[in-house]
């Protein structure tokens, strides 16, 4: 399909819209089309979703090329960048568009789009200072606002005081320094009025649309990055709200045609999980192992993918275990920072960067060109090997020993990476790790274990969960839930004990004071309690326990954070209450679990 030269400007269409249930984006393009062209796609779109169907096509572009995809997992650490005009409001990024920032207010913030102190290779070093292997750039979001110079939209960044492409830029700078850049499209967009669908969240469908041609202006646009800004590492589709399976792969051969060695994520049509592209890519959390189907997760540094004022930034200690709990999965980790409205890097984002690549000069070895396993990742020790060398990643100590259970193979040597001594005792079914409490690291304690075979071909072996909470999956109540258009699972109080990292509890918005309470089944010992808070809000909070009708108070606290572990006297009781007294917010928590007391392994 051939690029039209002019750009023509389309109408703004407002038109009264009828709600949905999806999510997604709106638009207000302006697109060059041939009427011939236009006609040609209307007439066999249907038949392409006759051939194309929820199976994998039999045809080589549906395959990733094999080195691309083995260069693409020895890297394992890459920058995600969200930026836009939606910078200058600090908001969520094409999700505020509509609330809380009003429509129009949204799709004009690209009028005082300067950016004065852009610099892409600023913004390249960070990455390599970081020890990140490759870029993401969203050079198109949900909103529609492209920051390329595009023949098919004037809704771009060449119509902004910047007036510079940020994507030729940034592109040039990560070639120059040898850094692989790769491009996301938002396969929705919430501002083309050929895109069925507008309004908060790509809720509200339109009563005027033209599916198909948007489908060729997204087409013409993705053909324009991969054959303007290339060669490309990769092609990450995003949000296909309501765009079909069969359209998806369409996307995919739309690239993969243009460059064969191109990568694409899993979000071109369709659902998450239907097998789509060449990797799966969770969000927001670390994806469980899988050595079979390669994938990435996304994660931002802090708590919003676009730029936010007084943003809270995730700890140096989460930022490095998360990535190596990614390679223990045999995944890789693509992480978030958003650019300011001037076009920078903010200092204490650069730092926490800086720090990760710190630790990677020391222990990179342990990450890049490695593959996850022999033993699957737990909440507690992850591992990576490389040749017949195994790395034991050791994030936090649920017992005073570790226990991993037999290899296939024999052990030549362990060297404690992290400094120290460590002492290895091999048993009839396994092996008992001994390592002192000074040699320990609050961060990651790494054994390297050199076997006499290639660690490759051992089947992944599954670890035991040690120490489980007594509280995990137990039955809960809370003084209130936030309630959802009447969805009140989605924040239930049960969300906090389900082990669950990715589901929380959560009030309504203004509510600063509120309790949860948990029912273990019998009376149960325990001595300390591990508290993952969504956010920072908590100011004062206390713990108790029932004693017959009588509620006491074992520990008081003041802010928690991320992650907190909280050690005390060990207590007796079947029911336990956690009490938010302050918070600058609502509160809200990922999770909460009591343990027993730790036992050494004999």
């Amino acid at each position: 399909m051939s690029f039209i030269t002019s750009k023509i400007t389309w109408r703004k269409t407002i038109t009264t819209a009828r709600p949905i249930a999806w999510n997604q984006h709106s638009g207000t393009l302006k697109r060059s089309l041939h009427s011939t062209a236009l006609c040609l796609l209307m007439m066999t779109s249907s038949a392409i979703a006759e051939r194309v169907t929820a199976e994998k096509p039999d045809a080589w572009w549906s395959t990733a090329d094999p080195k691309a995809m083995s260069d693409w997992k020895d890297m394992r650490f890459g920058m995600f960048i969200h930026w836009g005009p939606v910078a200058i409001s600090g908001e969520r990024i094409s999700w505020s568009r509509g609330d809380p920032t009003p429509v129009e207010e949204y799709d004009n913030l690209y009028k005082k789009f300067d950016a004065v102190n852009f610099d892409p290779e600023a913004w390249v070093a960070t990455a390599q200072a970081a020890g990140m292997k490759y870029i993401v750039l969203t050079t198109k979001h949900h909103d529609g606002f492209c920051l390329w110079d595009s023949e098919f939209t004037e809704y771009d960044v060449m119509n902004t005081p910047l007036k510079r492409d940020v994507v030729k830029e940034l592109a040039e700078a990560c070639h120059k320094a040898g850094m692989p850049f790769g491009t996301y499209y938002s396969v929705c967009d919430w501002h083309n009025p050929d895109f069925p669908r507008t309004g908060v969240g790509g809720s509200v469908m339109r009563e005027e649309s033209n599916y198909p041609a948007y489908k060729e202006y997204l087409t013409n646009q993705v053909t324009e990055l991969v054959e303007n800004y290339g060669p490309l590492l990769s092609m990450w589709y995003d949000v296909p709200q309501g765009v079909s399976v069969a359209d998806g792969w369409e996307n995919i051969r739309t690239v993969r045609e243009l460059q064969p060695n191109i990568l694409v994520n899993d979000r071109s049509g369709g659902h998450k999980g239907l097998g789509l592209g060449d990797y799966s890519t969770p969000e927001r959390h670390v994806g469980d192992f899988d050595n079979v189907r390669p994938w990435e997760s996304c994660v931002p540094l802090g708590r919003s993918w676009s730029w936010k004022p007084n943003e809270i930034l995730k700890p140096l200690e989460e930022c490095i275990q998360s990535l190596v709990s990614t390679a223990g999965g045999d995944g890789n980790l693509l992480l978030n920072i958003g650019p300011t409205p001037d076009g920078i890097i903010e200092p204490e984002q650069v730092e926490r960067l800086e720090a990760m690549g710190d630790w990677l000069e020391k222990y990179g070895e342990t990450i890049y060109e490695t593959r996850g396993g022999p033993f699957k990742t737990t909440r507690h020790v992850a591992t990576t090997h490389k040749g017949n060398m195994v790395y034991v990643h050791i994030l936090n100590w649920p017992d005073e020993t570790l226990f991993l259970p037999k290899l296939p193979a024999n052990i030549v040597s362990h060297r404690l990476l992290t400094g120290g001594n460590a002492r290895l005792e091999a048993t009839a079914d396994g092996y008992i790790i001994s390592i002192p409490e000074a040699d320990r690291s609050s961060v990651d304690t790494i054994l390297a274990l050199e076997l006499d075979r290639s660690a490759a071909e051992i089947t992944p072996i599954p670890v035991a969960e040690v120490n489980r909470p007594v509280t995990e999956k137990m039955p809960a109540v809370a003084s209130e839930v936030r309630n959802i258009r009447g969805n009140v699972a989605r924040y239930a109080a049960k969300n906090a004990f389900d082990g669950d990292l990715h589901k929380r509890w959560a009030v309504e918005v203004p509510t600063k004071e509120a309790w949860l309470e948990v029912d273990m089944g019998e009376a149960r010992t325990f001595d300390r309690a591990v508290i993952l808070e969504f956010g920072r809000n908590i100011q004062k909070f206390e713990i108790q326990i029932r004693q017959g009708e009588q509620w006491k108070t074992i520990h008081q606290g003041t802010t928690i954070g991320k992650e907190h572990e909280i050690h005390f006297e060990p207590q007796t009781a079947q029911f336990m209450r956690f009490n938010v007294l302050e918070s600058t917010g609502s509160p809200s928590i990922n999770e909460f679990q009591l343990y027993a007391p730790k036992k050494s392994r004999k």
